[in-house]
């Protein structure tokens, strides 16, 4: 009887385990994700805050690995394994709740910090390459122009015409160039920001909504 109730514990332990490494594989995935298909626009962020998707990456490697140990701990019933993933798991625990409670906080400067951005990728806009590029990029995917609106190039560049990427609806193999007259009316800025506002969000909620399950 007591055997049996020994093997129930045993996987018991294994399930719990396993559920806590798929947590990690899910933040693993959703780090990646953001990585992958909006870190095109690292230009108009701060380098300190367009990490989080990589240390979301790098944590979500470590919990599958710590809950590795756990699994094999509880099915070979080895207490050093179960001792040290008890510990490192604890460990990862405190460092996904402060990871969470930095993104709603950096969430909250997240503006500020775009503006100043904006500001110098528009101003040495002919200097630097990657900030032309990033333009670009962003005007087109977005379908819109300038920090606020096309006025904002007229601003940076007086008596010349504004950045090709801002005029989709006319034909510049025709030798047309982008005026204001076809340019998208609307800026970039807000909707940059309405994106990278819900990613961080999603983030900072995924991180903390696996560790209240780790928790548990």
């Amino acid at each position: 009887m007591a055997s049996g109730g020994l093997t129930c514990v045993k996987y018991l332990t294994f399930f719990c385990n396993l559920l806590f490494a798929l947590s990690g594989i899910l933040i693993l995935l959703v780090g990646a994700m953001v990585q992958f298909n909006y870190s095109h626009y690292s230009n108009f962020v701060s380098d300190h805050i367009w990490t989080a998707p990589i240390i979301l990456m790098i944590i979500g490697t470590i919990v599958a690995f710590i809950c590795f140990l756990g699994c094999c701990g509880a099915l070979k019933e080895n207490s050093c394994m179960i001792l040290s993933f008890a510990i490192l798991a604890l460990i990862v625990f405190f460092f996904e709740i402060g990871l969470g409670i930095a993104g709603y906080i950096k969430h909250a400067g997240l503006q500020q910090i775009m503006e100043v951005q904006f500001n110098n990728t528009m101003k040495y806009y002919n200097e630097r390459e990657h900030y032309r590029d990033g333009w670009t990029l962003l005007q087109t995917e977005l379908d819109c122009c300038g920090t606020y609106g096309p006025a904002d190039w007229e601003a940076i560049f007086p008596n010349k015409t504004i950045p090709s990427s801002c005029c989709p609806i006319i034909n510049l193999n025709e030798a047309e160039v982008c005026t204001v007259a076809h340019a998208n009316n609307d800026g970039c800025f807000h909707k940059l920001l309405h994106i990278l506002d819900s990613k961080t969000l999603v983030l900072a909620g995924v991180v903390l909504g696996v560790a209240g399950i780790q928790f548990f």
